[in-house]
């Protein structure tokens, strides 16, 4: 019984390292040196791919991603400039297989004699340890941000989220356009 009791932390403990393993992850980067307070109008590049694939279903939540992308760069303060904008930004989304392995715990039976001063035991695994392979597959939407008269890349912005069939996109890509938007660094004041 006692065993037993010294193997629920362990068996929690996979539990709940498993089950963050499908939380959405957000990195940022900034190039060095950049000052973003001064780029405060946009506009978007690389847009006419999205249109034609669009017609296949291969981009289709595209439109909804710029819609909220727009929304969170004017919270920002910045300006939409088709015309001559300080910055440009552009967007990319993908699906990458994956893999990821986990051991089971392992369980071990023990024996001890103790006495006044000293302690003598022992211990030998009975089972568990084993290591399983899980496929999956991880839905990534990148975010950049360019000067446009060097083609610098200023910021990128990326979000990582295991995905499945129960995927609520469209949730999805609003909380990962939101998190990735937070980290970019820069408020304009309006």
């Amino acid at each position: 019984m006692n065993q037993f009791l010294r193997t629920i932390p362990a068996l929690l403990l996979t539990v709940v390292v498993s089950s963050c393993s499908t939380m959405m992850q957000t990195y940022s980067y900034k190039a060095k040196g950049v000052d973003l307070k001064d780029y405060k109008t946009y506009a978007w590049v690389n847009l006419e791919h999205f249109v034609e694939e669009n017609k296949e279903g291969e981009k289709r939540y595209a439109r909804y991603i710029l819609d909220l992308a727009n929304e969170e760069l004017l919270e920002k303060g910045f300006k939409l400039d088709v015309e001559n904008p300080d910055a440009v930004f552009q967007f990319d989304t993908r699906i990458e297989n994956r893999v990821s392995y986990n051991q089971s715990p392992s369980v071990s039976v023990g024996v001890g004699i103790g006495g006044p001063g000293y302690y003598v035991g022992g211990a030998m695994p009975v089972g568990g340890g084993q290591i399983t392979q899980n496929n999956y597959e991880e839905g990534i939407l990148t975010i950049e941000m360019y000067e446009p008269k060097t083609g610098k890349l200023l910021w990128r912005g990326w979000a990582e989220e295991q995905i499945s069939f129960e995927t609520d996109v469209e949730g999805d890509l609003k909380k990962a356009v939101s998190h990735i938007f937070m980290k970019l660094p820069v408020k304009h004041k309006e």
